[in-house]
């Protein structure tokens, strides 16, 4: 299914933004634009606890784009939240809320694909290059840093240090001076030191800067001549002399510069501060700007779903390679459980679409944790897909992702928090018993199965014949049902006399 509109929104730590975008071709054609500036990283408590005022201010934005999103399809649109979101412990909290008020689900992603999320906007905002580009990100709580050529990012790192961390930590009180910009610019070298060595031997032709700092510095320097011989963007020598210029004032708000805006300048002096160090440590001279950024990379990466350019194919292809899965057991379980799932619900019904994809994705990474140690390999997998960088995959599909792969086996105990008639129940009843269907791991078919699924739990229908051939698959499936029935579900397993049609 394609669309002519989409939208993408970003939770960001200091603002909100919602992107609309209309796709033509193979271009998006930014619309229309809305940006909230909520300051979310600087509502978190030293205990990292959103506070009150500050999840009302999110909510009050969030219910203004939901307002310009009404009539979008799901399908149509997606929300992301960063780093803010990521560490807030109240999180879970505040999300359920957050997505009422747009009206849409909204994932927390992590560092790294925010990263690749910021290449793609920052790339196709760009004129076409053969070179490779360095894009620097400074947002409120966090700095991405890639290294891409064309269209695909080659290094990303997202470093723990933004406008709003860095003032709460340095300039609490707004006050600048020597001694704190010194240490601000000392603690962004110490982060950025950790990925010198590869960046530089990566190299890049031209540095990039993206989103709200680095268009804010970028128009200070050109708008009062402070970069060397007019040069446009940011240059070092330009960065140099508002550094003397803001210690010299002792806060933003004494600064009497063009190109202020009031709403930034309380982020301004850490944003400085780590562009000076990032300047520094990786040994720029001059910096471009670009448009592009996360919402718009957001609009380009939820193009290519539709277009069946999915990054999260990709990735797990990826996974599959470094984990050595074997591909031939993959293809045996994937047809068996889509087979059973088709039974339960029609699969090529919109509606249904994530699950098909969330049980195609369990069953080909299912084995990764055998790479680890085969005893427990499904614990070890799914630890691997919680805590690894899956480009495309949020936090949340992570999740969903590793709660499929644990429960392929044993106890259905350690799954009891999933509420009952929550789809992953029947995704995992799939993917269990194609798994016990194939455990023996030889190219053979199958029996024709027939299920159901009750309030009760799920009833199954098989050949009498074969039951009475396979002692082994017997006692497994009985096995199977006692773990059923630990939780207080139910699976029935009755024999089909030969010649009885499936209803």
């Amino acid at each position: 299914m394609s669309y002519e509109l989409i939208a993408g929104v970003d939770l960001g730590s200091n603002s909100f933004r919602l992107q609309l975008g209309r796709i033509v071709g193979d271009q998006i054609h930014p619309l229309d634009s809305l940006k909230e500036p909520v300051r979310l990283g600087s509502g978190l408590t030293r205990e990292r606890i959103l506070d009150h005022a500050t999840q009302q201010r999110a909510l009050d934005a969030l219910r203004l784009f939901g307002k310009r999103l009404s009539g979008f399809a799901p399908e149509q649109v997606r929300a992301v939240a960063t780093d803010a979101m990521r560490v807030a412990r109240n999180a879970d909290l505040v999300l359920p809320q957050a997505e009422a008020a747009l009206g849409f689900p909204i994932e927390i992603i992590g560092g790294r694909e925010e990263a690749r999320l910021i290449f793609i906007g920052a790339a196709n905002a760009l004129p076409a290059a053969a070179y490779r580009r360095l894009v620097v990100d400074i947002g409120g709580g966090s700095t991405e840093l890639i290294v891409g050529e064309g269209l695909e990012p080659l290094l990303m790192e997202s470093l723990f240090m933004g406008g709003i961390n860095f003032r709460q930590r340095f300039f609490p009180d707004g006050k600048v001076d020597h001694k704190r910009f010194s240490a601000a610019e000392v603690a962004a070298a110490g982060e950025i030191e950790a990925v010198v060595v590869d960046y530089r031997r990566c190299g890049w032709q031209e540095a990039v800067g993206t989103s709200g700092s680095a268009q804010e510095l970028a128009g200070v320097l050109e708008m009062n001549a402070l970069n060397p011989d007019g040069c446009c963007g940011i240059t070092r020598q330009g960065l140099a002399r508002l550094r003397q210029m803001i210690i010299a004032a002792g806060s933003a708000e004494r600064l009497q510069l063009k190109g202020l805006r009031s709403e930034r300048l309380q982020i301004l002096p850490g944003a400085l501060a780590i562009m000076s160090a990032v300047f520094s440590s990786l040994e720029i001279e001059t910096m471009t700007y670009s448009e592009g950024a996360l919402p718009m990379g957001v609009l380009h990466d939820l193009r290519g779903r539709f277009e069946h350019h999915d990054t999260r194919e990709v990735t797990v292809g990826q996974f599959m390679r470094r984990y050595l899965v074997v591909e031939e057991q993959v293809r045996h379980v994937e047809r068996t459980a889509l087979a059973l799932l088709g039974q339960l619900m029609p699969l090529d019904s919109p509606e249904h679409e994530s699950d098909v994809h969330f049980l195609r994705w369990a069953i080909s990474l299912h084995e990764i944790g055998v790479s680890v140690a085969h005893g427990s390999f499904h614990k070890h997998g799914a630890y691997i897909v919680s805590n690894a960088d899956m480009p495309g995959f949020s936090k949340r599909d992570q999740s969903r992702l590793a709660l499929l792969i644990l429960g392929q086996r044993g106890s259905l105990q350690k799954l009891a928090t999933l509420p009952a008639g929550d789809p992953n129940w029947r995704l995992l009843f799939c993917l269990r018993l194609a798994l016990l269907l194939h455990r023996s791991r030889a190219d053979l078919a199958p029996p024709v199965l027939a299920i159901r699924e009750s309030p009760a739990g799920f009833q199954l229908d098989v050949s009498a014949a074969w039951l009475s051939g396979n002692p082994l698959a017997v006692a497994a499936l009985r096995e199977e049902s006692l773990l059923w029935g630990a939780i207080g579900s139910q699976l029935q397993v009755s024999p089909r006399p030969a010649g009885t049609k499936r209803s």
